[in-house]
């Protein structure tokens, strides 16, 4: 009962992430408001990077009050702030009212969205499918743009911007506060049987308060990794469909989110499966090394099937970033204070957010083409390769791992 209950938790949180995702969708609004209300590239990502700030930055107390009063009252409250934060935008629609309140209002709700479910569905499984429940979780968050961008396309084309806004705010709404209602830890004393060791997965042996984390210098390189993987991901999927149309010529640009979308997905899941079985620091330096190649590569995808495969392979990698990191910190700090813990990482995430978006908008403002961003992403991602070497989990000794199947 109690493994089918996690069941539940598991596909619940899913459910909410596929409609926080709206965030990976951004493109096909940024391209809108380009062609539509005359912004430039730049401005676009204002709401998109005050957006992924606060997304990061509201983890931490979202993650916070999940550890503290558990997921439920914490995703309900998302799901008003999603709701207040479409419908405002909407009726609105300049650069101020668009980073406020998606960039600002929504943000928040999202980051507060985001907080709650995996930790809660982690927490009915034990260490040997951490990566992989992890991976489903936030494979939500991933997968959101396969149907988001075709229905926002859809929508902003037949009914324009501002009625786009509060459809897509009524419909998050409704479906995040339903959700929301199955989603709950595991009751005190849930415990879960380990299986037969054929393989270790390294781990302190303990569990961290926030504080304890912050003093350790695992915790930087762990940050550091992620803001890495997060800015070279989300400068790709700020501007994803004015890529598609200036470097490759493509009419129909916003199929490349579905694309992207597609393969963040499957990377979630799929990184978690492959981390479970080779170790998380083995998973990060893979990851980076194909975020690496693809970057140094990206300037030469000037035809449809290049630029396809391209974009496939960022989404790969980068959805695996967000399941490599949550599953780290918690083999590293312990699953009783995960929701505050991992809030402090992703502000990574965070900061990535601001700092990759702005730099396409800015360079691709000045030089008309995203050239010197991608040079600047290969060499974050040859960092990241560096720092995922070196890596290991704190006061680390044979006795202190945690051994499955």
């Amino acid at each position: 009962m109690r493994v089918n209950r996690g069941i539940i938790v598991t596909l619940a949180g899913l459910g909410v992430n596929l409609a926080l995702g709206v965030l990976y969708a951004w493109g096909v609004i940024s391209a809108a408001l380009i062609d539509k209300l005359g912004w430039s590239a730049t401005q676009t990502q204002l709401p998109y990077m005050m957006a992924c700030a606060c997304f990061a930055l509201s983890m931490v107390p979202g993650g916070r009050l999940q550890d503290k009063f558990g997921p439920r009252p914490i995703i309900m409250g998302s799901a008003v702030l999603a709701g207040i934060g479409f419908f405002m935008a909407g009726a609105t629609l300049t650069v101020v009212g668009l980073t406020i309140f998606f960039g600002l209002v929504f943000g928040i709700g999202m980051g507060m969205g985001y907080a709650a479910p995996t930790p809660a569905a982690v927490k009915w499984f034990g260490p040997e499918k951490r990566g992989l429940i992890s991976g489903i979780v936030v494979s939500g968050f991933g997968l959101a743009p396969i149907y988001i961008a075709p229905l926002t396309s859809n929508l902003i084309n037949r009914f324009g911007l501002q009625t786009t806004f509060f459809v897509l705010g009524g419909l998050f709404f409704v479906v995040i506060m339903s959700l929301a209602q199955l989603i709950s830890n595991p009751p005190p004393g849930h415990s879960h049987p380990i299986p037969k060791a054929t393989r270790k997965i390294s781990g302190s042996g303990r569990d961290y308060g926030a504080a304890e984390m912050l003093r350790t210098p695992q915790f930087y390189a762990v940050w550091g990794m992620f803001c890495f993987g997060t800015f070279a991901g989300l400068l790709i999927i700020g501007q994803l469909s004015k890529i598609g149309m200036e470097q490759a010529g493509m009419t129909t640009a916003f199929t490349l989110t579905a694309i992207y979308a597609f393969f963040n997905f499957f990377g979630r899941i799929s990184w978690g499966v492959i981390s479970d079985r080779i170790g998380r620091r083995a998973g990060l330096v893979s990851a980076f090394l194909l975020q690496f190649a693809t970057y140094l590569a990206f300037p030469s995808l000037t035809t449809p099937g290049l630029l396809v495969v391209g974009i496939a392979i960022v989404g790969f990698t980068f959805g695996g970033m967000l399941t490599l990191f949550p599953s780290i910190t918690a083999d590293y700090y312990g699953m009783k204070n995960f929701g505050i813990n991992y809030g402090f990482v992703i502000t990574a995430w965070g900061v990535g957010g601001v700092l990759g978006p702005l730099l396409g908008g800015i360079v691709r403002d000045v030089t008309g083409t995203y050239t010197i961003s991608y040079g600047v992403s290969a060499l974050l991602s040859i960092l990241g390769v560096a720092l995922a070497i070196i890596i290991k989990a704190p006061k680390e000794n044979p006795a202190d791992t945690v051994t499955v199947q």
